[in-house]
């Protein structure tokens, strides 16, 4: 297994807003009808891996001109479905259960560490007794989480799902040590040179991140994921418990005997920063001083996720609050206190008051317990525009047998794992007229630059092949190549 390993738990490129006018403006030029206010686009995703796109998406909705979305989601791995529960039921957490920082450390927790706290354990085993209910009982499903259907996917889906949920819930650390998975896949990729490690990743940093554009990603939080696989510590705290969501299973062939082992498949080149973490709209965030970045892509993650989250809820821009000046302090001033002064600062002390003078309506029977916000009912926040769909796992190309799939998707997205799908086949269930995205190799890190060259042809060809057209010339150090595709039989 190579370092991208065969799972993706977050992406090798950044965040996408799907509905942004860069992508879909040629394609709307090309439609012989206007749209409708009340139509709807219908997005087919094939190997994303994670959540960002879908996230970015529905944050900048507001941006555009309001239409029902339909998320059409489709992976090789259901935990990645299982992920993609945890991660957007998190996104959706109400304002009285978590507060909007509370929210964004969590997700970005959850999101890149092997290891986290045990408060962010304590949340998913919490919410895997939830995410049960919803795999096997879909009314309760459209009450607790009306974004999403999981009608599509297949029983043995639904019960492995219930299955790697159970799993989540289950306390016992023992079950998953990914501290040790994570070492015996870094001894596995590097070979001889695990000896040498401070040397490869400062290698794999400076002439391989930085060379693509990814500098802000601080080298000694790389360094420190690369080792450990931590990537985000915003909260003070200790982070010793095995991410369990970072789990999952693979067959191993052993003397022609078929092994079953749990362990952690993933990423372990990369990193999770590319995702949230090297684009921003907040242009600050990108400032150096002595050729250095002030920020990091922790920061910039932080407040990408953030800014999300508050612009779902709210449908407006984040405004990040203005930092006080405190460059010039107030110049200290000596008082004189009086005796009668002291006495009533003393008296005042809370810890100091006399039980007598607490109110008389103080009744000694109250239960003064504090309330844990996550007891509270989960009631997500409301997004009636959107609905996400979980297809059957490597079904791309069964979907044209389906009538309604049949020209049904307005954008399609391919990771650069699964453009191999991209076929006549697939064409069947794209729109008349359609966006269609590819990822290119740009952060696949281990590949040459001529390989990069021959992949990024190789994309366009298959794009051609099937009557796509180039809506800008693909370039390697683009991370996406963006075409439209008209079918031939369409009448102009």
């Amino acid at each position: 297994m190579d370092a991208f390993g065969s799972i993706t738990w977050w992406g090798f490129t950044p965040a996408q807003d799907l509905r942004d006018d860069d992508l879909t403006l040629a394609a709307s030029k090309l439609r012989l009808q206007m749209v409708n206010e009340d139509d709807e686009l219908n997005i087919l995703m094939i190997g994303a891996g994670d959540c960002r796109h879908i996230l970015k998406t529905l944050a900048r909705s507001y941006r555009h001109r309001q239409r029902k979305i339909h998320f059409y989601i489709l992976e090789n791995n259901i935990e990645l479905y299982a992920r993609h529960m945890l991660l957007l039921t998190l996104a959706l957490e109400p304002k009285i259960r978590m507060g909007l920082q509370e929210k964004t450390e969590l997700f970005l927790e959850l999101y890149g560490n092997s290891l986290v706290r045990q408060q962010s354990n304590a949340y998913v085993e919490k919410m895997s007794n939830m995410f049960i209910k919803m795999v096997t009982d879909f009314d309760y499903l459209d009450k607790k989480l009306p974004i999403l259907d999981l009608s599509l996917l297949k029983f043995k889906e639904r019960d492995f799902l219930e299955a790697i949920f159970k799993f989540w819930r289950n306390p016992d650390r023992s079950l998953f040590d990914i501290e040790k998975a994570w070492d015996l896949r870094l001894r596995k990729h590097l070979g001889v040179r695990y000896d040498a490690i401070p040397g490869v990743f400062d290698w794999d940093y400076s002439m391989k991140l930085c060379h693509k554009g990814a500098s802000i990603i601080n080298y000694h939080q790389y360094k420190q994921w690369r080792h450990k696989g931590i990537a985000f510590e915003i909260r003070e705290g200790s982070y010793d418990i095995p991410n369990k969501t970072l789990a999952s299973g693979m067959v191993f062939k052993l003397e022609g005997e078929c092994i079953a082992r749990r362990g952690y498949w993933g990423d372990i080149l990369v990193s999770p920063y590319i995702s949230f973490g090297i684009e921003c709209e907040e242009k600050e965030f990108f400032k150096t001083a002595n050729n250095i970045h002030v920020k990091t892509a922790q920061d910039v993650s932080e407040y990408n996720i953030l800014s999300y989250f508050h612009e779902l809820t709210h449908r407006s821009k984040y405004v990040p609050p203005e930092v006080k000046n405190t460059s010039k302090p107030k110049e200290a001033e000596l008082t004189e206190i009086t005796e009668e002064e002291e006495e009533e600062v003393v008296t005042t002390d809370p810890e100091k008051v006399d039980a007598n003078e607490v109110d008389d309506d103080y009744d000694d029977n109250d239960d003064t317990t504090e309330i844990n916000p996550l007891d509270l009912e989960y009631e997500p926040v409301e997004l009636d525009y959107v609905k996400v769909h979980f297809l059957p796992l490597n079904s791309a190309e069964t979907l044209n047998k389906k009538s309604r799939y049949q020209k049904l998707f307005d954008c399609v997205y391919l990771s650069n794992s699964m453009v191999h799908v991209l076929n006549e086949t697939l064409t069947e269930t794209f729109s008349d007229v359609a966006t269609v995205i590819l990822e290119t190799s740009k952060f696949l890190l281990e590949l040459s630059d001529a390989q990069h060259k021959q992949y990024l042809d190789k994309i366009v060809s298959i794009a051609k092949s099937v009557g796509c057209k180039e809506t800008d010339t693909p370039e390697v150090g683009n991370s996406y190549a963006e075409f439209i595709f008209q079918r031939t039989t369409h009448s102009q």
